[in-house]
């Protein structure tokens, strides 16, 4: 796939929906998606026609282009803030450049900690042999760097600005993918080919590390990237409530159809029978009674359209905003230490979080906070660690020069051992820590900056640099150290690298006096195997690794072992024959190490804590409780993965089986395998086949589409019967495969939560996605919908604002919903009684401004302020979360509670003022029994009623809750006496015809009587229903709130320490498990250590350039 050719493929990437041409037209689209704005853009062409219309079109213009434009106007600002990041990175003259302007085939040079803006091919670089160093967190969470090389002959010829900008190759390779572990290419330049491979590639998502500077040639930009590739598009998330919000409105559209239908008949039967009968009902018009019915059906189909309400759609809009705004200005989210405030990215999801059943989570900078810790260590017997009764003081350093800084350790009586120097044991234990490891070092203006291949072996070594023994440079064949402050210089004659077999790492020294001596370090799995009869205190050590192992601390153990020179001149031979072997090179030299990594003594363990961010265990348990489950899915080792699930409590003793489950490996589990055979069997015996016997590639490769899915079904339901589930090396594209399988055969809101670019497809997936602002880039906020600094955070997102957010909004539209049929039902009765003529039963203007003014502010706020129990008591009790879950507060059964609710104060609100009206006299001697002063009975029997029903409906009262009522009855009573006002008429005569009704039928008693009456009938059923529910039937909620004052006295009890329970051993040594191969070859071949013959030979200390732990 040639790519040098194609110029024109930019690197611009977007995390947005919208630009200028698509905004209108693409969110016009989105939202006549709702039905009910496609129903009211119908209702507005109806309206325009004159035959059918009984209101005017304007009614339904007006609120039509108002909740379009506000939806727009927030869609948009929603889109403004996911605006794609712009950065700039150093590109004949290298120019300043901003991502989106590179292109493919474009030369561009990076700088130490720069972020890799595209797929680059490295063409050389400061470092020697063009090594460059990358960190590839944000690709594979691994928080170790790993190097990349230029080829030899670009090395050489591409070092000045005028070679690169000469450089004319062509290259030949792949096309995009999302494959991160591979890549194949060629290279064609001055009539050679060169192979490429992933080794000379730096990825886009990488950062630079430790080379001052570096070129590379652009291979794939912006879409085309493999980080990019594993992103998955953006897509456009809605919530299960605005789903059951549309089927709810095709529900009420049914019944629209069906009740003006039935209108329609009743219309032409009243027609037949009376209407053509009566000769002061003749219109001169010679209409049949069908087509009389005909348009009777579109006029209830105007006159009844408050059954769906547009206003509805906005209101929601607005309490989301709202909501959105709490969560922003939540100061318990808000992180000091980054001034990091939380932020809602999105207002439309809000509610959802009140409904999470499955949270998938990131591991490296999400639950942990990418930093390793030196915390205790076992040495000839001896523990030491902080005890309970000691002074929490960090210990004083300032005798050793060299010591780091920011290096915590609380126990004095270690450092008291170290600098008397008695200790020979304690002195070889931390020789052997400065000795045994495969880091690089850098002096930057007189301060020691450690590179190391995983930060557990920066920790070891940076703890023994402040205990005295300071590593302070290496070349290819020695490495210095100072030995309490005496510089000492050691040859080194082989170095026997980590790798996942072996799990431990051996170096062999000659010392100043000629001694030869291996140190080792790794699992005790396989130490102790190893360990000499001779070897002392191996119970002490035994009993120490169960005490680190049980506080989820990753160990190793430390030991050595003196050789003679005999003994290692034969050894070396073996070595040397083992290491140019050209078939099974690997497996030669394991062998060889075999034969020498034999009869240690035992000298101590260390134990290293893999820091979590903070209440990480705690936001766990609680989240836990509220029977939300918890997947950690990540790209690293199974035993760091298992040894982070204990720390974080996700995991625990009481479980009796842990499933680990490596999606990238066959064949699948046995469980699903034999689910596999006996399905297959069952099928072939109902076609009447012979099964076949099984073969190994039917545990790997699925036959069809049908087997496929069978696999998916049993890995999901396996899944979902464990207590704890984590997926190790995961690839960023497996993970939102994983999550899209829960929501494909669950039916389950998810929630994703990462904090790198390999977590976006993940968090685009999940129904809610959230990024943390760590340490790994903005990608993952980029892409979120909600975003803050810290995993604790999620505890307060979804079990406080979540939870409100679904019961404000459920109670909203299930008073919504009621309000509205009770207002619009009065209508249907009314029919019955004017010959089914699609005769209004209110003023005009009070069914305008009945949504608008009358009954919207108290029901507002209902949804934006109401709370059942407060923020800690939320917190306290995550029961309390289970009905979201079970979407019980809004539903088809509550939904037809409030159509029944509604129809029952239809009928009271009609039937009892009509009742009343009947025969009526007033005290001044005239009967007020006319169809406008029933309107206005009618009218505001309906407004006391819907404004105390939300009052019985509010959990959480406030000034301003109260105001809203009291403010609602009270507009509505001062724009019923204007527009009845004689004034106004003379103004507006055909508009404005109810002159003086109110101050008419309000002045008598009598009907003041009937409004008491309509409303105490309408609301005492409600009052009775729910006294019954929170007496007999108390849900949880009902019970905390019933005991709020006692909870919020309570101070919560302080969690107990567990009893010491003796761990088994695979938990022990997951750093050993899990460290990758470190820089074993790179050191023994030179190439990090030569310098161009060019150059003058620094110093070995500059060899190697790191970034200060701090950036």
């Amino acid at each position: 796939y040639l790519w040098a050719l194609v110029k024109s493929s930019g690197n611009g990437i977007k995390t947005y929906k919208y630009n200028a041409l698509t905004f209108i037209p693409l969110n016009l689209f989105e939202q006549f998606k709702r039905v009910a704005n496609l129903y009211f853009l119908a209702l507005l062409i109806l309206q325009i026609i004159p035959e059918i219309t009984t209101l005017p079109w304007y009614t339904t213009l007006v609120p039509l282009v108002l909740v379009l434009g506000i939806t727009a106007i927030k869609d948009l600002v929603d889109d403004l803030v996911k605006e794609k990041m712009t950065e700039t990175f150093s590109k004949p003259r290298f120019q300043e450049s901003k991502w989106m302007n590179i292109h493919v085939g474009d030369v561009v040079r990076l700088k130490k900690n720069d972020h890799i803006p595209a797929d680059i091919l490295l063409l050389s670089s400061s470092n020697p042999n063009s090594l460059c160093y990358v960190e590839t967190a944000e690709l594979d969470g691994e928080t170790n760097l790993k190097f990349k090389m230029g080829l030899k002959i670009t090395d050489e010829r591409l070092q000045e600005e005028r070679q690169l900008a000469e450089f004319d190759a062509m290259i030949v390779c792949e096309e995009p993918n999302n494959r991160l572990d591979k890549f194949t290419g060629t290279m064609r330049w001055r009539k050679d080919r060169f192979p490429l491979d992933l080794d000379n590639m730096m990825l886009r998502g990488c950062r630079i590390r430790n080379t001052d500077a570096c070129h590379g040639l652009v291979i794939f930009a912006g879409a085309d990237t493999k980080i990019m590739r594993n992103g998955g598009k953006t897509r456009f998330k809605r919530t299960k409530i605005d789903e059951l919000m549309n089927y709810m409105v095709y529900s009420i559209f049914v019944i629209l159809i069906l009740l003006c239908a039935g209108l329609a008949i009743g219309n032409s039967f009243w027609y037949e029978e009376v209407g053509s009968r009566a000769w002061y009902l003749k219109d001169g018009k010679d209409q049949t009674a069908s087509y009389r019915g005909f348009l009777s059906f579109w006029g209830y189909i105007i006159v009844l359209n408050t059954m769906v309400p547009i206003s509805l759609y906005v209101s929601v809009e607005v309490i989301r905003l709202g909501q959105s705004k709490f969560i922003n200005w939540d100061l318990q989210m808000y992180y000091q230490e980054k001034d990091t405030p939380a932020k809602a990215r999105t207002t439309t999801l809000n509610e959802q979080l009140g409904q999470i059943e499955y949270i998938f989570s990131d591991k490296t900078g999400t639950l942990t906070q990418n930093i390793m810790a030196f915390k205790k260590c076992t040495i000839a017997g001896r523990t030491f660690e902080e005890h309970l009764h000691e002074d929490k003081k960090n210990l004083d350093f300032s005798w050793n020069k060299h010591a780091d800084s920011k290096f915590e350790y609380l126990d004095h009586s270690l450092v008291a051992c170290i600098r008397s120097k008695k200790d020979k044991d304690a002195l070889e234990f931390f020789k052997l820590l400065s000795l045994c490891h495969t880091v690089m070092v850098e002096q930057k203006e007189d301060e020691l900056v450690y590179q190391a291949a995983s930060p557990d072996e920066g920790a070891l070594v940076t703890a023994a640099r402040n205990f005295g023994f300071v590593f302070l440079s290496r070349t290819q064949d020695t490495i210095t150290i100072s030995e309490m402050d005496r510089e000492m210089t050691y040859e080194v004659l082989a170095l026997l690298d980590f790798n996942s077999d072996r799990k431990r790492m051996s170096v062999i020294l000659r010392f100043p006096d000629g001694r030869i001596r291996l140190y080792c370090k790794g699992a005790d799995t396989v130490i102790y195997e190893r360990l000499s009869p001779n070897s002392k205190h191996k119970e002490e050590t035994q009993t120490a690794l169960d005490i680190f192992a049980n506080q989820t601390l990753r160990t190793l153990c430390l030991c050595y072992k003196d050789i003679s020179k005999q003994e290692f001149d034969a050894w070396a031979k073996k070595h040397k024959d083992a290491s140019v072997a050209m078939g099974n090179r690997e497996a030669a030299l394991d062998r060889v190490y075999e034969q020498i990594e034999n009869n240690f003594m035992m000298i101590g363990a260390t134990a290293i804590e893999d820091k979590l961010q903070d209440g990480v265990p705690e936001t766990i348990a609680k989240l836990a409780k509220a029977d939300i489950k918890i997947w950690v899915l990540t790209g690293d080792k199974k035993e760091t993965a298992e040894n982070i699930g204990y720390s974080c409590e996700l995991l625990t003793d009481d479980i009796g089986e842990v499933l680990l489950n490596s999606l990238c490996f066959s064949p699948q589990n046995e469980i699903l395998y034999e689910k596999k055979k006996k399905r297959r069997r069952l099928r072939l015996k109902r076609l009447g086949k012979r099964p076949v016997s099984a073969t190994p590639h039917d545990s790997t490769q699925p036959i069809d589409d049908w087997e496929k899915e069978s696999r998916q079904v049993d890995f999901v339901n396996m899944a979902c019967e464990c207590e704890a589930v984590i997926c190790c090396r995961v690839t960023p594209k497996q993970k939102a495969n994983v999550v899209s399988l829960v929501k494909k055969y669950k039916k389950a809101v998810t929630l994703s939560i990462g904090d790198g670019a390999n977590d976006v497809n993940m968090i685009k997936t999940a129904d809610i996605g959230v990024g943390i602002s760590g340490q790994e880039g903005m990608q993952a906020v980029m892409s979120s919908d909600y975003a803050f600094a810290q995993f604790r955070y999620l505890e307060r997102l979804l079990l406080v604002h979540g939870r409100w957010s679904y019961i404000r909004m459920c109670k909203f539209l299930r008073y919504f919903f009621f309000k509205n049929f009770a207002f619009t039902l009065v209508h249907f009765w009314y029919s019955f009684f004017n010959g089914f003529s699609a005769q209004v039963a209110y003023e005009d203007w009070f069914i305008t401004l009945y949504n608008v003014m009358y009954s919207s502010l108290p029901v507002l706020l209902v949804g934006l302020l109401d709370q059942d129990v407060n923020d800690k008591l939320s917190r306290k009790f995550p029961k309390l979360y289970l009905p979201g879950q079970q979407g019980a507060l809004f539903n088809y059964k509550n939904f037809f509670i409030s159509l029944f609710h509604g129809i029952f104060t239809s009928l009271v609100v009609f039937f009892i003022p009509y009742g009343a009206f009947l025969q009526t006299m007033g005290q001044d001697g005239e009967a007020p029994s006319d169809y406008q002063s029933l309107a206005v009975v009618m009218a505001s029997s309906l407004i006391f009623t819907v404004n105390l029903q939300i009052s019985l409906e509010t959990s959480y009262w406030t000034f301003v809750n109260c105001f809203a009522v009291l403010c609602s009855i009270a507009i509505y009573f001062g724009i019923m006496f204007d527009i009845h006002s004689a004034g106004i008429h003379v103004i507006f005569p055909s508009t404005f015809t109810f002159t003086g009704v109110a101050p008419n039928a309000l002045r008598q008693p009598y009907l003041w009587l009937t409004i008491i009456l309509t409303v105490g009938i309408s609301l005492l059923p409600v009052i009775f229903i729910q006294f019954l529910c929170k007496t007999i039937w108390p849900s949880v909620g009902d019970n905390v709130q019933r005991n709020r004052k006692k909870y919020e006295a309570e101070e919560e009890e302080k969690k107990k320490p567990a009893p010491f329970q003796r761990d088994r051993r695979s938990r022990r040594s997951a750093y050993a498990f899990s460290h990758s191969r470190g820089y074993a070859d790179l050191i023994a071949s030179g190439r990090s250590i030569r310098r161009r013959p060019a150059a003058a030979r620094p110093d070995p200390r500059d060899s190697i350039t790191e970034v200060p732990p701090g950036q």
